[in-house]
């Protein structure tokens, strides 16, 4: 989706999901090589009109990583939590980061919610057409070693704190438990 926001200073909401693998020897994330910004990414995009951040994340993992919100598991900080409403509020998971960042090469910004999640499967779907084929699993050592110029810093920010907070401390739920 093209940004919804196209004047200097605006902001469009995007939201990311960091998505780690525990089904080797030691946990991994998955990136894919990002076409525009080339450098290594975590999944995600842009809130459409129509979405709520939560359905947004749902259809941008599956088109970029081939992963159904059914095969993952959100980490969430083990406290007590809200997650219903007795009205029409809708609740949503609690987000790892919540960050604006500037958008390459003009006067734009992306406020991004990002979120953590695991999964021990391959996923069930190809990766759309238009997206990256160029996905690779990271361990903690090698994001670490990654240089600035294949990963932006606050992406190896945030993985390493999922890698060394979120993964040993935060609750693993099913997904698809939000909608």
């Amino acid at each position: 989706m093209p940004h919804i926001h196209d004047q200097p200073g605006q902001y469009d909401v995007t939201v990311s999901g960091y998505t780690f693998r525990d089904d080797g020897d030691e946990p991994r994330v998955l990136l894919h090589w990002h076409k525009i910004l080339k450098c290594w990414m975590q999944f995600g995009g842009h809130v459409e009109l129509h979405e709520n951040p939560w359905q947004a994340l749902a259809h941008e993992l599956r088109e970029e990583s081939g992963y159904d919100l059914g095969q993952l598991r959100l980490l969430q900080p083990r406290l007590p939590r809200i997650t219903s409403s007795p009205d029409k509020a809708i609740f949503h998971p609690y987000p790892v980061a919540v960050l604006s960042v500037p958008f390459p090469d003009i006067d734009h910004y992306h406020t991004d919610i990002a979120y953590a999640l695991m999964t021990a499967e391959e996923p069930r779907h190809h990766i759309g057409q238009d997206e990256s084929a160029d996905i690779r699993l990271f361990t903690r050592s090698e994001i670490a070693a990654l240089d600035d110029s294949s990963i932006i810093p606050n992406v190896r920010q945030i993985i390493l704190y999922i890698f060394d907070e979120c993964l040993p401390h935060w609750a693993q739920i099913t997904a698809d438990s939000w909608r």
